[in-house]
């Protein structure tokens, strides 16, 4: 299948039971799939007449309990930050899917990461933060589905899978089925009639004294649990090596070719890559740091992850950037070729 489709597929099996959207590339594929498939399921399928719209109609769907979720590429998720703040004001859950163009302004229609800033670090207004998941395979992505409706429900929050807009199009098999997941809390608080029980409120506007103030205290306590107990990446070839690279998603597979090619050429290289873009893995970087190695963070854009594993690396290492913006994918050689010149310069150096 097409990333777009099996991503599609595996929401409507982890019980997706609302999705609006809007027709936007390079994800069209996303909304024309799920117009067929949630009429089939007897769901709710919307194309909203805007990006405005479908979020907010995700808001609405949320309020009374069920699972929604809207996709878009990346000026359409700009449009939507105003409605994913107040969605974290409200605690509601939902899951998001950002497939990456080039930017910024209307960009193209390329593959990109440069909305990780805009993922990892709320991107609208307020003290808030969204659980972003960045798959870098197909499966993956197919298996991050139920895990980001789960997630969404556990602390009710906004989960955004980030992917590229290669990766939303390119076709590899994978194994569709459902999977049992975790064990969520009740949604006590949804709007589902008020009959035989007290009223619920659904709502980001608290005008109380102090009661604005504590939900934020309330927010942060609950993101620092995520921090704690929700990191996922994968090591490769950490253990001995000498140059470590970070890179997620697409650009990780890359990485993860060049890593081989390193090895096969006598430089021990490896890489960290990150599947929770927030939570960030700083735990797993820094203590890879502690040994006195070089890190080069490779991402499709002009450098946003780099600032946080830069944070991560907390000044033991040296942290360098190679990426290319807008669409720009460089090739396997082209990120082993950096990782040479890298190791020949510190054999100079020394």
């Amino acid at each position: 299948m097409s990333g777009n489709e099996a991503m599609a597929e595996a929401a409507v099996l982890a019980g997706l039971d609302a999705y609006f959207g809007y027709p936007i590339t390079p994800q069209n594929e996303v909304t024309a799939y799920m117009s067929q498939r949630m009429a089939e399921e007897g769901r709710v399928f919307i194309q909203c007449e805007s990006e405005l719209a479908a979020i907010n109609m995700v808001f609405g769907a949320s309020a009374t309990g069920k699972r929604a979720m809207t996709s878009s590429s990346s000026p359409g998720i700009s449009l939507m930050q105003e409605g994913i703040s107040y969605m974290a004001g409200a605690q509601l859950p939902a899951v998001v899917v950002n497939v990456m163009r080039g930017g910024p302004g209307l960009g193209n229609i390329a593959p990109s990461q440069s909305d990780y800033f805009q993922a990892t670090k709320g991107g609208g207004h307020g003290d808030y933060r969204n659980i972003a998941l960045g798959p870098a395979t197909l499966q993956e992505l197919v298996d991050c589905m139920p895990l980001a409706f789960d997630l969404a429900d556990q602390y009710r929050m906004t989960v955004m899978l980030l992917i590229d807009g290669l990766t939303g199009q390119m076709m590899e098999p994978v194994i569709l089925e459902k999977k049992s997941g975790r064990k969520l809390p009740p949604k006590d608080w949804a709007l589902t009639g008020a009959e035989n029980r007290g009223q619920r409120i659904v709502r980001s506007l608290l005008l109380g004294n102090g009661a604005l103030e504590n939900l934020n205290y309330q927010l942060q306590k609950k993101y620092r649990h995520i921090e704690k107990n929700e990191v996922i990446c994968e090591q490769y070839k950490v253990d001995d090596a000498d140059i470590i690279l970070v890179a997620y998603g697409i650009a990780a597979r890359i990485s993860r070719a060049a890593v081989d090619m390193a090895r096969e050429n006598g430089i021990k290289a490896g890489l960290i890559r990150p599947v929770t873009l927030w939570p960030f893995p700083s735990e797993v970087i820094n203590k890879a740091a502690e040994n006195f190695r070089i890190f080069l963070t490779f991402e499709l854009s002009c450098g946003q992850m780099v600032e946080d594993v830069r944070l991560a690396v907390a000044a033991k290492s040296p942290v360098l950037f190679y990426g290319r913006p807008a669409g720009g994918i460089p090739t396997v050689e082209d990120v082993f070729e950096q990782i040479r010149q890298l190791t020949f310069k510190e054999k100079v150096e020394k």
